[in-house]
């Protein structure tokens, strides 16, 4: 059966995602104590829930991450994250959900953006550059303590210090993704990604689970990890609105059914929206107009089948895509596989490069092969413009760090 329905009958999506996310691949990398609860329960990524009375041999069990007594030692507890997906962090939830005489009466939280994939001695270690972005605050129990964050800086993890001790249920970073463009170069991508700073900002019916499921990485693993709409008892049919990452021309498009059986969507059919034309308009309507052109007749879909369809050319350049799914049921993911557009392949490289903290930009500015002297030039420039002007001229390490801001050619 469907999950329990919660009624929401769509319209705007949140223009932010849990950066942390075990979807996106987030992972708690290390934490000072563990004594009670694992450090993984805090990006489980179910709500928390809590029986009570039942032991092991640390004590009662806890969906969440509980660490010992200290009895007034000096000191704190922490816990490092590693987001699934880099981003400018918007808030931060702290949820204390069950722990009511043992959750922390304060939190700190800091951040910092480092290259690769840094060990626990990396983030841990003289070099790591953390910044504060929630300052020592109070916490309440068994609620969400939400945070919000004003830093403009692009983190790849967080690191969450409880003081002095206690439990906390679960961690969500909310944000916005900056995807590292780099990655693209020479690749055809999934536009739609959440890993890549793809949204579904918009659609019809969300009754029983909520169209921003559709863009998620990996496939679902039931029914309720995809989208899925009422029974609809009108001549109408229901539409999701995905903003890419980044404006391209589309080569493959995948629409998969998994886990829906007797209620998938029985049609497609897929619209482009023309760059720059006014704002994503936040509505369905089968005819053209409005930025909106064809990029699909009507497709016929089976239930619980991955359907491919490769195009036979590329689109025209799109900035969104709107799927129109008739007349009803559920989707469990959508793929729009395709090329970044130059001109926003430029501008990803810019966003990306003007948000990373100083240290992790020093750290791509010596890898490009600039010298000390010239990369502090360049970091005292920053924001860079569209222009580049204000790149100093000449030197291989110079084309390389362009290169990277633009893409090749």
């Amino acid at each position: 059966m469907a999950p329990v329905p919660v009624p929401h009958h769509g319209g705007a999506m949140s223009a932010a995602v849990d950066l942390a996310s075990r979807w996106l691949g987030g992972g708690v990398v290390a934490a000072s104590d563990e004594s009670f609860g694992f450090k993984e329960n805090l990006l489980v990524p179910q709500a928390a829930d809590f029986v009570p009375g039942r032991y092991d041999h640390r004590g009662e069990i806890v969906d969440g991450w509980e660490t010992r007594r200290r009895r007034g030692e000096p000191g704190h507890d922490w816990a490092v994250v590693r987001l699934g997906a880099p981003g400018v962090v918007r808030s931060v939830d702290v949820d204390t959900s069950f722990f009511t005489g043992n959750y922390p009466p304060r939190c700190r939280i800091e951040a910092c953006g480092m290259e690769g994939h840094p060990g626990v001695g990396d983030l841990t270690g003289p070099d790591a550059e953390w910044v504060e972005i929630v300052p020592l605050s109070p916490l309440t129990g068994d609620a969400h303590n939400v945070f919000p964050v004003a830093d403009p800086r692009r983190f790849t993890h967080v690191r969450l210090s409880i003081h002095p001790d206690g439990g906390v249920a679960r961690l969500r970073v909310i944000g916005e993704v900056v995807p590292d463009p780099r990655q693209w170069d020479g690749l055809t991508v999934d536009l739609a990604s959440q890993e890549h700073g793809g949204l579904v900002v918009a659609s019809s019916d969300d009754f029983y689970t909520s169209a921003e499921l559709l863009n998620r990485p990996g496939r679902a693993r039931t029914m309720g990890e995809g989208w899925e709409t009422s029974r609809r008892r009108d001549s109408g049919h229901d539409f999701a609105v995905v903003r890419l990452a980044a404006t391209g021309r589309l080569r493959q498009i995948v629409v998969d059914t998994a886990h829906f059986k007797y209620n998938a969507t029985a049609e497609v059919e897929l619209h482009g929206h023309v760059p720059g034309v006014g704002s994503v308009p936040q509505a369905s309507g089968g005819a053209d107009g409005d930025g909106w052109f064809p990029l699909t007749g009507r497709l016929r879909i089976q239930p619980d089948t991955r359907h491919v369809f490769t195009l036979p050319e590329p689109t025209a350049p799109v900035s969104a895509v709107r799927v129109d799914a008739y007349p009803d049921g559920g989707i469990s993911r959508v793929r729009l596989v395709g090329v970044p557009e130059p001109a926003s392949r430029r501008e990803a490289g810019l966003r990306w490069f003007n948000a990373l903290p100083e240290g992790q930009a020093a750290s791509c500015l010596a890898h490009a092969g600039l010298s000390p002297e010239t990369a502090r030039r360049v970091l005292a420039a920053r924001p860079l413009g569209a222009g580049l002007s204000e790149l100093p001229a000449g030197g291989a390490g110079v084309d390389v760090l362009a290169a990277w801001l633009t893409g090749p050619g």
